[in-house]
């Protein structure tokens, strides 16, 4: 081999591996950002946690975050993706109780969600964060990627809910209907539920023309919404 080709050659391969390098350093640089975001979120709420206070506990700049990240709602929405994850794996145990008998496996799954939501108050803020966006501007504000990763993420926590509804339909305890749709349904009423089980406060009427405010718990929310969940699937 000729003295230039040799070099050639050796510049080709050692390119790729340089590439490789940092593409691995960003993987690895993103998953850091990601992890702090999380643990802001989790301990300061999500109002509370600023570009800023993600930037100092990973040790960088904030400049580095939007070079990695379009934003604020991208971090919303990747850590929608963790949360969802976890979730998950939640769901799938839940479910996986309760093999023979769909009203009591629908039961454990939403109890499962509403138990993951009372854990982690972050997950509700993030995920009615992102809902509250009309479409085409989450889609101005989210990579493609970032929305692809959180939509599988969706998807693989509806599964469980969905494969659910469609066995007792099978076994004629829920009515027939739009299973994907009712599922999407109990998802986003669920998110709903659980804020206000977060609020911790119910207004009614308490005299004529005087309204009036009670405390209500988090067993209380998720009673109701397992509930609720089981009457809208049922048959009749």
């Amino acid at each position: 081999m000729s003295p230039g080709l040799e070099d050639t050659t050796k510049r080709a391969v050692r390119t790729p591996n340089r590439q490789s390098a940092a593409a691995a350093r960003r993987r690895v640089r993103e998953e850091q950002i990601l992890a702090e975001t999380r643990r802001l979120f989790d301990e300061s709420g999500v109002r509370d946690a600023q570009i800023d206070d993600i930037a100092r506990a990973v040790g960088i700049n904030r400049a580095i975050i939007y070079r990695h990240f379009s934003g604020k709602e991208e971090l919303f929405a990747l850590a929608v993706e963790s949360y969802l994850e976890e979730l998950r794996g939640r769901l799938e145990a839940a479910a996986a109780q309760h093999p023979r008998s769909p009203e009591r496996r629908l039961r454990a799954v939403v109890g499962a969600f509403a138990d993951y939501g009372l854990e982690y108050p972050a997950f509700i803020d993030c995920a009615q964060t992102l809902m509250r966006r009309p479409g085409p501007e989450l889609l101005e504000q989210v990579s493609e990627g970032a929305l692809l990763r959180l939509g599988r993420a969706i998807t693989s926590c509806l599964r469980t809910l969905t494969q659910t509804l469609d066995d007792g339909v099978a076994a004629g305890d829920f009515r027939p209907g739009d299973t994907v749709l009712m599922a999407n349904y109990m998802y986003a009423t669920g998110l709903g539920a659980m804020q206000l089980a977060r609020i911790g406060l119910v207004v009614k009427e308490g005299s004529p023309g005087m309204p009036a405010i009670s405390r209500i718990s988090g067993d209380q929310v998720r009673d109701l919404l397992v509930s609720s969940a089981v009457s809208l699937a049922r048959k009749t």
